[in-house]
């Protein structure tokens, strides 16, 4: 029988073990089995890798940033280097495609490479003073300490995405990725030391969250708080850091609609839907989680639409010709049945899916078959909350104006899909749609340069591209006056 590894806690650049005493089992989403233990960090821990990181940050702040921006190359070189082994770690702990494991690993070291590029290009402003004699200098500073929480869907990707910009600003970082899949974030800290990144730089805790996590929100040590979770999570941390006003960064839950109009090319919106729903078993933040179809071509539309997904095939991760693995958790799978148990009581039909799959190699695992719901009414419970699932809802439209108001009809404001030929109706969208990412013609996915930002109960700060490495530095305005 293979030992199961166990991992430690990443603190100043050393691996401890918990004084708890205590560890968390991680379960294979796809066989029930225990893949690997990490520890389960306390209080005192957060607070020493939190101090570790406030040291660092005050010789890391006075490194040049092209420096900073080197070192970050070199991590992210180390992380392709590995990335088979990476990527396996990923199907274990999550149960994602091998296929999207690896996409993901490069994600992560791409995100680290795009925040190392604009090492050379933190500007400031000279701006003309009211007084004579008088200069007024704004400069971008590092904030501090950022501690960065990542989700169990993505769990390597988001933390590339928060690190390469934290660092490459001068800020240092402590990492709390989820207990369900920690394991490759947790690679990260044998990496950093190998590329010479300084102790204390990168800290990475396993451990519960309400008590490690708040205790890492609540300290006045740091300045910083970038989350990527569940809006009820994001809420409480909004609420923890009020105290200390300390800047947060909230990526939540997202509802998005993808709307068909009637002259749209119907084959590429079929794909495009097929994927943005069922996509990492539909655990993406910006998934395809309510189609609006017009009425005009939903008959042809949900031929193609449900004929391809009944072609999706379950099973194997590890698997090429796999299209979609396990959800997370029982309990992630759980809640797909009690939508399903929900919808169908509501008066929704099950058009394909709906249950567990059946067969041997289903006997263990979080599987659910790709599903796809008729006769759904805009006020049913499966339009309004969120899934995370491979659970789709399709409802039919009459007029511009409807559609708008079903797709505007949400708490959540992440993510819009929209296919169209007609460039009024594109840009009739953009001036209605309250969503912060609106894709035409395609599915979703963003890319580093872009902005990911939510509107409503999705987030706020946003992420990526330039707007999103703002959020990492503060602003220090000098009055400078000199003598004629």
């Amino acid at each position: 029988m293979e030992q199961i590894k166990e991992y430690q806690l990443f603190i100043n650049g050393e691996w401890r073990t918990s004084k708890s005493g205590e560890t968390i089992d991680v379960i294979s989403p796809t066989s029930e089995e225990i893949v690997a233990r990490v520890q389960n960090g306390t209080v005192k821990e957060a607070h020493e890798a939190l101090e570790a990181a406030n040291k660092a940050q005050k010789e890391w702040k006075k490194m040049p940033t092209r420096q900073r921006g080197e070192l970050l190359y070199k991590l992210a070189a180390e992380i392709k280097a590995n990335t088979d082994y990476l990527a396996e770690l990923l199907v274990k702990e999550q149960g994602k495609l091998l296929k999207v494991a690896k996409g993901e690993v490069a994600v992560c070291a791409s995100f680290i490479e795009y925040a190392a590029e604009g090492a050379r290009r933190i500007e400031g402003d000279i701006i003309p003073s009211d007084n004579p004699n008088e200069q007024i200098w704004i400069q971008k500073i590092p904030r501090g300490v950022v501690v960065a929480i990542t989700a169990w869907n993505f769990p390597f990707a988001l933390a590339g995405r928060k690190l390469g910009p934290a660092l490459v600003a001068g800020n240092t970082l402590v990492i709390k990725p989820t207990s369900e899949t920690p394991l490759a974030t947790l690679e990260l800290g044998n990496m950093a030391n190998k590329v010479g990144i300084p102790k204390g730089v990168i800290n990475i805790l396993t451990g519960p969250g309400r008590a490690m996590g708040n205790a890492l929100v609540e300290s006045p040590i740091t300045k910083m708080v970038t989350m990527t979770g569940s809006t009820p999570v994001g809420q409480q941390i909004a609420r923890n850091a009020a105290q200390n006003l300390t800047h947060i960064q909230l990526e939540l839950g997202g509802k998005a609609p993808f709307i068909v109009f009637e002259d749209a090319d119907i084959d590429e919106a079929v794909a495009a839907a097929l994927h943005s729903r069922f996509d990492n078993c539909g655990q993406v933040c910006t998934c395809n989680e309510r189609m609006y179809v017009h009425e005009n071509i939903y008959e042809v539309f949900m031929e193609k639409f449900i004929a391809a997904t009944k072609a999706l095939k379950v099973g194997d991760p590890m698997l090429e010709d796999t299209d979609m693995g396990p959800k997370v958790n029982k309990a992630e799978l759980e809640h797909m049945e009690h939508l399903v148990k929900v919808s169908i009581e509501e008066g929704a039909t099950v058009a394909t899916g709906g249950k567990r799959p059946e067969g041997k190699q289903f006997e263990k695992g979080y599987w659910f078959e790709p599903t796809v719901l008729t006769n759904v009414s805009q006020d049913m419970t499966i339009v309004h909350e969120e899934s995370f699932g491979p659970i789709l809802p399709v409802l039919k439209f009459k007029t511009f104006e409807e559609v708008m108001g079903y797709a505007n009809d949400c708490e959540y404001g992440l993510a819009a899909m929209v296919f169209t030929n007609d460039m009024s109706t594109i840009m009739k969208c953009n001036d209605e749609l309250e969503y912060g990412e609106i894709y035409i013609n395609r599915g979703h996915g963003e890319q580093h340069q872009g902005f990911h930002n939510g509107y409503k109960l999705s987030g706020s700060g946003g992420e990526d591209g330039k707007y999103g490495f703002e959020q990492y530095m503060e602003k220090k305005t000098f009055y400078v006056r000199h003598k004629a």
